[in-house]
C-alpha cells in the first residue's frame, strides 16, 4: 500500500491564539454534550414517573442518545473529512441546541426517545469534527499531547456536571436542565462561528458520498441489541431474545461485508491489523460496556436502593466523574513513560478494582463506604479517557483523523449502550451482579488492551505501518 501523507496543499494549521480558540470551543462544545449525554442519570426516576416508563423500558430514555452517537459518527467523521471539520463542527452544536430544547418539552417515552437519538446525531458532528480540528490545530508532539488530554478532560468534566446540573434544577423541574443545557449549546455555536479558523476538506475526500448502506447496517445491529438486552430483563431464555441476538450478529456480518466492497467506508478495516487502531476500537468498546454503562445507572441505584435524593446521588457521582477530570488532566504527565495502549491498560485495572470495592455499598449500605471505589474507579476513568483521544488521532493517518476520533467515539457509545441496557436488565438480580458484571468487563478490557500494548511499537508512525 502507497504511504498515506497529507495533502500538500492543506490549509496550514493554525498556531497561536488561533489554535488556543479551536481547543477553548471544542472542549466546551464537548462538555456541554457529555453534559446531555449525562443528565438522564439523574432526570431518570422523574422521567420514567411523568412518562409512565415501565421498568422493562426505562433503558431507552437513557439509550437515544448513544444510539444516534454510535450510528451516526462515523458518517459525520467521513462528512467532516469530506465537507471541513468546521462545518460539520458547527452544524452538529446548533443542531445540538435545538433538539436539546425540544427534549425539554416532551410528552412520552417515545417522543423524549426520539429527541435524544437527535440529540445523539447532533452530538456525533459535534464530536467528529472536534477531535478533527484539535489535530489539525495541534499535529503532533507535546502540544498534541496536552490539547487531547484538556479535550479528555473536558469529556470527564461535562460527565460530572451533567447530573449535578440537572439534580440541581430537578429540584423545581426535571425540564429545566435540558432547556439550560439547549441554550449553552447554541451560545457555543454562535461563539465558534466566529472564532473558530476555517479548514479546507481533504481533497482526496471531496464529492464522496457518505456509506449510508454501512450507517443503516450498524443502526439495525445495534438496535437489535438494545432491544434484546431489554428484553432479557423479563427472561433471557426467551425465543425473541434468541432471534434478536442472531440478528444482530448478523447485521454486525453484513456491516463488515458492506464496509469491505465500499469504496468509501465509514472506516478503513485494514487499519484493524493496526495493534494500536485496535487498541483504540476496543478499549473504546470495553470502556463503554464496563465503566460507562455501569456509571450510567449508579444515580438511579443510589436513589431506589440506597434512598438518597438526586442531589446527594449527583454529589456522590461527582467524586467518580471530578475524580476522573482531575486524572484525565494530568495524565499527560505518564504519556512520556507510558505509551496510550498500556495506559489503557492500568485505567482498566483502576476501574475494575473500583468496582469490586463497590460491592454490597449501593443498596442500603452507609455512604462513606461508597469512597473508596468512586476514587479508585474515578482515576480508572480518568486514564481512559485521556489516553483515547490521543490514540484515536495518533493511530490512522493524519487525513483520516476524524474517521479515526468516530470510529473510536462510535465504540465508546455502542459499549455504552448495550452496558445500560445490561446494568438495567440485571437489576432484578440485584446492584452487586451489575457490579460484578461490569468488574470482570473491565478486567477484559485489561487483558486485552495490555496484549495489543506489547504488539504496539511507541514511536512507529501510521504511514510508515500502513506502507509496508
Amino acid at each position: 500500500m502507497p504511504q498515506l501523507a497529507p495533502a500538500a496543499h492543506a490549509s496550514a494549521p493554525p498556531h497561536g491564539a488561533g489554535g488556543r480558540a479551536t481547543l477553548a470551543v471544542t472542549a466546551t462544545a464537548t462538555a456541554v454534550a457529555l453534559m446531555n449525554y449525562t443528565a438522564p442519570m439523574l432526570t431518570l426516576p422523574d422521567m420514567a414517573v411523568a412518562f409512565g416508563t415501565p421498568a422493562s423500558a426505562q433503558a431507552w430514555l437513557l439509550n437515544g442518545t448513544p444510539l444516534g452517537l454510535a450510528v451516526l459518527l462515523l458518517v459525520a467523521g467521513s462528512l467532516a473529512d469530506a465537507h471541513g471539520r468546521r462545518r460539520v463542527f458547527l452544524l452538529g452544536t446548533l443542531a445540538l441546541g435545538l433538539t436539546t430544547a425540544l427534549g425539554a418539552l416532551a410528552g412520552s417515552t417515545l417522543t423524549f426517545t426520539l429527541a435524544r437519538v437527535a440529540q445523539g446525531a447532533a452530538s456525533a458532528a459535534l464530536l467528529a469534527g472536534s477531535l478533527g480540528l484539535l489535530a489539525h490545530a495541534y499535529p503532533a508532539g507535546r502540544d498534541r499531547i496536552r490539547a487531547t488530554g484538556i479535550w479528555g478532560a473536558s469529556v470527564s468534566g461535562g460527565i460530572a456536571l451533567g447530573p449535578l446540573l440537572a439534580g440541581a434544577l430537578s429540584l423545581a423541574d426535571w425540564r429545566l436542565a435540558y432547556g439550560v443545557l439547549g441554550a449553552a449549546a447554541l451560545a457555543t455555536a454562535a461563539i465558534g462561528a466566529r472564532r473558530l479558523p476555517y479548514d479546507r476538506p481533504e481533497p482526496h475526500r471531496q464529492g464522496r458520498r457518505p456509506d449510508i448502506a454501512g450507517a443503516t447496517t450498524l443502526g439495525l445491529a445495534l438496535a437489535a441489541l438494545l432491544t434484546a438486552l431489554t428484553l432479557g430483563r423479563d427472561g433471557w431464555l426467551r425465543p425473541e431474545v434468541g432471534l434478536l441476538l442472531l440478528a444482530s450478529a448478523a447485521l454486525t456480518a453484513a456491516f463488515a461485508a458492506v464496509e469491505h466492497r465500499s469504496r468509501t467506508p465509514m472506516v478503513d478495516l485494514a487499519l484493524l491489523r493496526r495493534p494500536a487502531f485496535l487498541a483504540s476500537v476496543l478499549g473504546a468498546l470495553f470502556t463503554g460496556l464496563a465503566v460507562i454503562g455501569l456509571f450510567s445507572v449508579v444515580p438511579a441505584l443510589l436513589q431506589s436502593g440506597a434512598g438518597m435524593s438526586p442531589l446527594g446521588a449527583a454529589w456522590l457521582f461527582v467524586l467518580w466523574s471530578g475524580t476522573a477530570f482531575v486524572v484525565a488532566l494530568q495524565a499527560r504527565r505518564l504519556a512520556a513513560r507510558l505509551s496510550a495502549p498500556y495506559q489503557l491498560t492500568l485505567g482498566f485495572a483502576l476501574s475494575a478494582a473500583g468496582i469490586l470495592a463497590l460491592l454490597g455499598s449501593i443498596e442500603g449500605g452507609p455512604w462513606p463506604r461508597l469512597l473508596p471505589g468512586l476514587l479508585l474507579a474515578g482515576a480508572g476513568s480518568g486514564l481512559l479517557n485521556a489516553a483515547l483521544p490521543r490514540l484515536a488521532v495518533d493511530s490512522v493517518p493524519p487525513e483520516r483523523a476524524a474517521m479515526g476520533s468516530g470510529a473510536n467515539n462510535t465504540a465508546r457509545y455502542i459499549g455504552s449502550s448495550a452496558g445500560v441496557a445490561l446494568t438495567l436488565a440485571l437489576g432484578p438480580a440485584g446492584p452487586d451482579t451489575a457490579l460484578l458484571v461490569s468488574a470482570g468487563l473491565a478486567a477484559a478490557g485489561a487483558a486485552l488492551t495490555l496484549v495489543l500494548a506489547r504488539g504496539h511499537r511507541p514511536g512507529t508512525s501510521v504511514a510508515q505501518t500502513t506502507s509496508r
